[in-house]
């Protein structure tokens, strides 16, 4: 039986932990800068494409990976310019037509609303360089995908955490977070939620447009920072103000703290039907570190 395409663009972490859900009746193909990870893309049934999507034309890319199936697109956008250029060369590659486009984007695109409620109604309004490159992606899109008739499926995705993904290195170098009182609010999702948003969103007919992915607890990213730390043994980090931040912090890690948002998952709940197994973030970092643990006692077993 002829299985059904899928072409993971920017095949890291999320499409590691999705692929083995998208086994049955496809055939995978993983587009990754380097050839660091083949061995691990091999071994999940993803067969490897080293490209370098800021060069590709139609001659590197094959139809053969997606006409008529689906298309992840994961690749981040460059770190400077205000529009994704890295996506409008890879839309330009492409010379046949998936079933749907599925695009991870960032809640940071609605900017920061002082701790209020967004939901995909709420005005885009970016206001990091960051945040404009994701609306400017977004906007590609959906013309690319108005253009060729194909389902558009965009995913709002705020801080992404699991195995591998958890600030333990932070807290074992005691980098200091903002006092509770003036840490803004951060949303997250664990990735084994975020996996089922999106096989729902490529194999669901009437899953289209825009969607919050979020597990609806969203709280300050020091209370997070103080959970994890807690759950997993290590120190709590020391806090220090905003003010003192500006002397301490980097640019980057700044202009998240001058953004406070809630995301609203209203929609993905009640349309694509997720079921969310870590609306807890504690249950969602407990299981992150028995998952590390596990692979680590793997790990010594082998070597």
């Amino acid at each position: 039986m002829e299985r059904t395409p899928v072409l993971i663009a920017g095949c890291g972490y999320v499409g590691r932990r999705l692929a083995p859900h998208l086994r049955t009746g496809h055939a995978l193909y993983g587009i990754v800068r380097s050839a660091t990870h083949l061995r691990t893309l091999r071994a999940l049934r993803i067969e490897p494409i080293v490209l370098d999507l800021d060069t590709a034309t139609h001659r590197d890319v094959s139809p053969a990976w997606y006409r008529g199936g689906i298309i992840f697109y994961f690749a981040p956008p460059p770190k400077s310019g205000e529009s994704d250029i890295r996506l409008h060369n890879f839309l330009n590659a492409l010379t046949d037509q998936p079933v749907v486009f599925i695009y991870i984007s960032t809640t940071g695109v609605y900017g920061d609303l002082r701790g209020g409620i967004a939901d995909e109604s709420t005005p885009v309004n970016p206001q990091t360089d960051r945040a404009r490159r994701r609306a400017s992606a977004e906007e590609m899109v959906r013309v690319w995908c108005h253009e060729h008739a194909v389902r558009r499926v965009v995913l709002r995705v705020p801080a992404i955490y699991g195995p591998g993904r958890l600030p333990l290195e932070r807290l074992r170098n005691g980098e200091p977070v903002i006092v509770d009182s003036e840490s803004p609010i951060i949303n997250r999702i664990h990735v084994d939620d975020l996996v089922q948003a999106l096989v729902t969103a490529a194999t669901r007919d009437d899953a289209r447009g825009v969607y919050n992915v979020s597990d609806g607890s969203g709280c300050s990213m020091t209370a997070y920072l103080n959970r994890v730390a807690a759950l997993s043994g290590l120190p709590a980090p020391p806090q220090i103000t905003l003010e003192d931040a500006q002397f301490t912090m980097n640019s980057e890690m700044l202009s998240y703290m001058n953004e406070s948002r809630r995301i609203d998952n209203s929609r993905m709940l009640r349309e694509l039907g997720v079921q969310l197994r870590y609306g807890d973030v504690d249950d969602g970092i407990r299981a992150s570190l028995e998952e590390e643990a596990l692979g680590a006692r793997r790990r010594n077993r082998q070597g």
